[in-house]
């Protein structure tokens, strides 16, 4: 034994990820002996005796090092790391998307076989080159939906990437459901078929481009690719599980209408059920408009700043497409002047970089821009329409806004303009406090998912602006 060294006395230890740490001990015999009391479960009771190496790589490797079965599974199908590469939400999430990804698979062979038959497989009346013309149609049709919808919602699909993602399941349940009906009105299918890929390709889209974000989310070390690899294997698993259980499934259901009709419809509720959990598990921690309105209004009525987790509980899902407040944030400034006294009035009182305007009979909310505009500015553009969306509405506000809320039902529509003028001066106050407390509770500021344009304008008649 080397000298000075007490047999029994721990020389070093190590820790894979967030586990547990393991320690060295020296044994009499100058080997090393390594804890390992969190392996218990698969076989190991006591500490097991590593030999020294030569300098060639001779004796034997360490035990220990032998990942157990359970770690060579969760090296598969999780991301490395795990649980501390990825977000805290990433274990239900995952879970319940791969329920809903099981139905999905069961109801889409269900769709699949209702489509075969229609097209005549298996009826020897049947012509292949009508059958190859409505496949091609089919298959044409959903190619320009892809394109079609990826240029009118491409950019907004990050805004409100939980309502999409939802959104695009259940769409993608409709399309099905067209194609199991189909064969049931011959004259109708190729219509009927070509509607239905409609669908699925919009589906594609917006299910690709959210899932793409939501990677971004749970990606938590620069690992996005990682991630998105892992859910890929995820995917493949569930979605071979699926097939099997469908070779068993069809043979009982082809002969019966009624009953795959049945099982169908159990597996759309199924389907649906579990995307909506899954979505509901995810927890954002960047600013769209729907939770940003949550917070802030919150805020407003109790003075305290909700966190992360307890907004992303109560965000709409289903109505989060359509606000009651209609907020457009880098618009043209030629949508909203037509003369040197308009441009004045609307610059009047605006010290911070964007100017904004209110239509209170339209409830709608229009941001120009600066140049310098930063993140922060957006989100005090966004806050401060919001602010005078809570002045038409109900539920206690600060004295400042319960003011200016009375002048509101009291005053003329034309007056819009003094009121954003005296919110400006609120918001001087009010607006570092509630950035204050979303730092504190757990928001990132620095960036934000609410929607903007591209347009940036400046100025001449607005007095210094800050930077933000």
């Amino acid at each position: 034994m080397a000298e000075g060294r007490i047999p029994g006395a721990q020389l070093c230890s190590e820790q894979f990820g967030s586990g547990a740490a393991r320690g060295c001990l020296a044994a009499a015999d100058g080997s090393l002996q390594w804890e390992v009391s969190g392996w218990r479960w698969w076989g190991f009771s006591g500490p097991f005796t590593a030999k020294p190496q030569g300098r060639g790589g001779g004796a034997g490797g360490t035990p220990g090092t032998a990942s157990p079965r359970l770690s060579g599974l969760m090296a598969v199908f999780l991301p490395q790391g795990f649980p501390d590469s990825v977000s805290a939400d990433y274990l239900p999430y995952q879970l319940w998307d791969s329920v809903q990804a099981f139905a999905s698979s069961l109801s889409g062979s269900l769709a699949t076989h209702a489509v075969l038959l229609g097209i005549g497989v298996g009826n020897a009346k049947a012509s292949v080159s009508a059958a190859t013309a409505t496949w091609l149609v089919k298959d044409s049709t959903g190619m320009l939906g892809r394109i079609i919808f990826a240029w009118w919602k491409g950019s907004k699909l990050d805004c409100n990437a939980k309502q999409w993602r939802l959104f695009a399941d259940i769409l993608n349940d409709v399309a099905m459901f067209l194609e199991i009906m189909a064969p049931i009105y011959p004259v109708f299918f190729t219509m009927t078929v070509c509607t239905s890929n409609l669908a699925k390709c919009i589906v594609s889209v917006a299910g690709g481009a959210t899932r793409a974000a939501l990677t971004m989310h749970q990606a938590r070390r620069n690992n996005m690719a990682d991630v998105s690899a892992k859910d890929s294997s995820q995917e493949t698993l569930v979605n071979l599980a699926g097939l099997l259980v469908s070779l068993l499934m069809l043979p009982l259901v082809s002969a019966c209408p009624s009953f795959s009709l049945g099982c169908f419809f159990f597996l759309t509720a199924l389907h649906i059920y579990a995307n909506y959990r899954a979505v509901r598990a995810l927890v954002l921690e960047t600013l769209n408009e729907g939770r940003l309105r949550l917070v802030l209004k919150h805020f407003l009525q109790r003075g305290e700043v909700l966190g992360p987790t307890s907004a992303n509980q109560t965000e709409p899902l289903w109505t989060g497409f359509w606000p009651s407040l209609s907020l457009s944030l880098g618009v043209p400034l030629h949508r909203l002047i037509s003369s040197v006294f308009e441009l004045q009035q609307l610059a009047e009182g605006h010290q911070e970089p964007y100017l904004l305007r209110w239509d209170q009979s339209q409830k709608q909310v229009q941001v120009v821009l600066s140049q310098m505009a930063g993140p922060e500015t957006i989100l005090r553009a966004a806050t401060h329409g919001l602010v005078l969306e809570a002045l038409q509405g109900d539920g206690p506000l600060p004295r400042e806004l319960e003011e200016l809320r009375n002048r509101v039902r009291a005053g003329p529509e034309k007056e819009s303009w003094v009121i954003v003028r005296e919110t400006h001066r609120v918001l001087d106050r009010l607006f570092p406090e509630f950035l204050r407390g979303l730092q504190g509770a757990g928001w990132k500021t620095e960036k934000h998912q609410l929607e903007v344009d591209e347009w940036r304008a400046t100025w001449l008649l607005s007095p210094e602006k800050k930077i933000l």
